[in-house]
């Protein structure tokens, strides 16, 4: 995103936690960890200072999703700007209080102006402007058009929405999905079997989902759909892959030791398998990819308790027949 608002601000800072990644955005201009192959442009700078992002007139807010309240209490702490807009782009619920990313952002620095910009998009191909669509929601109805300005590239189109739940949904429980169908990959299922898996997961999402509060036109859209195919399928997916390792016989720590990036869909099966619990909601592929995760539920055994459910029509869903 850095190298998006590149193009259209004058000046663009990424705060980086790890002390080396921001010596390196600094001299060479370049991410290998994170963004490998790519050029970053001149005006990206990096600092290892929070204060120092937090003077932007626009602040993306990408931490991982396991920080965020953190990250946001220390921005409340050090002082955001009244007038300054922060867009999430982190895709997951916290564990236990079973709220989004911006519902953390509103409680850690109140009147703030905050959005979320979700869809099916990797890193690895938007820095290389690889055409992509977005969308961008928030309650604020008045900053939408001048974000969608701020963020619209000729390879990089914005839409945008009022549906702010739904669009986080939709990039939480997506993560929670390209695990199984990592999982199913690692097992040496087929086409059938994951087209299968992410269409049921589709019907999912959206059972939860609205019952969290999303609308359910946002499900057939951008972050939701859209991100489900995407991640679900790329081979750039981190949550895929682990999936894939997990299906192999690979347990969860030797992938984690193994690798700097974060798979939002780990912490995100735990928070949605909680969410599902509380609110009563049938979740079968949450909650095999929660029992493979932290029960230790072995991958094969999962896939044949999803085959052994009691048979039924194909749209019963007493939730999406109760809508309008």
């Amino acid at each position: 995103m850095a190298t998006l608002l590149a193009e259209t601000c004058e000046r663009v800072c990424i705060w980086a936690y790890d002390t080396a990644t921001a010596e390196e955005i600094n001299t060479r201009h370049t991410n290998e960890v994170f963004l490998s192959g790519v050029s970053l442009p001149p005006n990206v700078f990096a600092t290892n200072d929070l204060s120092e992002t937090l003077k932007s007139e626009l602040i993306l807010f990408v931490t991982p999703s396991e920080f965020a309240r953190a990250t946001a209490e220390k921005m409340a702490q050090i002082g955001v700007s009244d007038d300054a807009i922060i867009v999430s782009c982190t895709k997951g619920i916290e564990h236990h209080s079973d709220k989004l990313m911006t519902q953390i952002l509103e409680e850690c620095l109140p009147g703030r102006r905050i959005a979320v910009l979700s869809g099916p998009n990797h890193a690895e191909e938007v820095a290389r402007r690889v055409p992509a669509a977005a969308v961008i929601g928030s309650t604020h109805i008045d900053i939408l058009e001048p974000l969608q300005t701020v963020f619209s590239l000729p390879t990089f189109r914005v839409y945008r929405s009022d549906d702010v739940l739904g669009i986080q949904l939709g990039g939480a429980l997506k993560n929670v999905f390209a695990v199984a169908a990592g999982i199913s990959d690692g097992l040496g299922m087929g086409d059938n079997t994951k087209a299968a898996l992410v269409t049921r997961a589709l019907a999912e999402m959206m059972r939860l989902g609205m019952a969290m509060g999303g609308q359910q036109e946002t499900f057939f859209g951008l972050s939701g759909i859209g991100d489900l195919m995407v991640t679900c399928f790329s081979r750039h997916s981190r949550n895929r892959g682990v999936g894939e390792r997990l299906g192999r016989g690979e347990s969860l720590d030797s992938i984690r030791h193994s690798t700097k990036m974060v798979a939002e869909g780990v912490p995100t099966a735990l928070a949605a398998w909680e969410v599902a619990q509380h609110l009563g909601i049938e979740a079968p592929l949450t909650e095999q990819v929660h029992a493979i995760i932290y029960e230790g539920q072995v991958p094969r055994i999962a896939l044949a308790k999803l085959f052994e459910r009691p048979l039924r029509h194909e749209t019963d869903s007493p939730l999406l027949s109760q809508q309008p």
